[in-house]
């Protein structure tokens, strides 16, 4: 592996059309298979620091993602999507700098991607247990089953499955019907939907359901509109009416005037 480390200097990757990062050409094309092989990019280095915080109070290792990750600065954009990233000595825990990293994925089994893999999933089902009440405690491999079957169905669909989704989906775990509560810091049992509406038992329940004020209010609102519209509309019509009324008299007596004789001057 440190061979491998000596001759990786140097990688060209593209943009896809999922927005994420791909490696397209790498210095060591003998070691390294870049099919399908992805990097994750500066945002997403962040992203990741940011879901490993909480697992530092259940024993993070700071070493372990070091050596999990080759960093890489950019070098230069090469247009069309394609920039050229070169490799940098800097930690992406504690560099300010934008960086690159790529998973060191030679040994998908027992190499230190995947000893990183194993430490934050570890760490995560440590403190689901800590944070949820379940009734059976949470295990490694129920965890690492149920994230196994979302991939091998991403893979049966034929799409690649990036590094950056495989780190959040075991960073980002919840149990299925739990969730997460952040302003308490603690963890709670997603409620029902069922729950969320009332139990209609009977005719009488309805009836009282009709009855309850404070479900019409919608309906009242729309009553009163509906009649104040009314009466303006209304108002309008007599309004009008009215003129109308008062144009054809005034037309009538000066019809009457008309017809009426002179009268003589003494």
């Amino acid at each position: 592996m440190a061979k491998s480390k000596t001759r990786l200097e140097w990688c060209t990757v593209r943009l896809g059309e999922d927005v994420n990062w791909w490696v397209h050409e790498i210095s060591d094309d003998v070691q390294w298979d870049i099919d399908g092989l992805s990097i994750i990019d500066p945002r997403q280095v962040a992203h990741i620091i940011d879901l490993i915080e909480p697992l530092r109070d259940y024993g993070f290792e700071p070493d372990v993602m070091d050596r999990a990750f080759i960093p890489f600065r950019i070098d230069k954009d090469l247009g069309k999507g394609f920039i050229r990233l070169v490799r940098t000595k800097e930690s992406i825990l504690e560099s300010e700098d934008k960086l690159f990293a790529l998973p060191d994925v030679m040994d998908d089994e027992n190499g230190p991607y995947a000893d990183f893999l194993d430490h934050v999933t570890k760490l995560r089902v440590k403190m689901l247990n800590d944070v949820f009440d379940f009734e059976q405690k949470l295990t490694v491999d129920e965890v690492e089953e149920e994230i196994r079957e979302g991939e091998n169905n991403e893979f049966i669909e034929g799409k690649a499955v990036h590094l950056f989704t495989e780190i959040c989906a075991i960073l980002d775990y919840v149990p299925s019907g739990w969730e997460i509560d952040d302003e308490e810091d603690g963890g709670k049992k997603a409620a029902e939907e069922e729950d969320d509406f009332p139990d209609i038992e009977d005719a009488e329940g309805e009836e009282e359901l009709k009855d309850d004020k404070s479900l019409r209010w919608d309906e009242e609102e729309e009553e009163d509109d509906f009649d104040e519209d009314l009466e303006e509309e209304d108002g309008d019509d007599l309004g009008d009416d009215d003129e109308e009324e008062e144009e054809e008299e005034e037309g009538l007596e000066d019809e009457e005037e008309s017809d009426k004789p002179p009268r003589r001057r003494g």
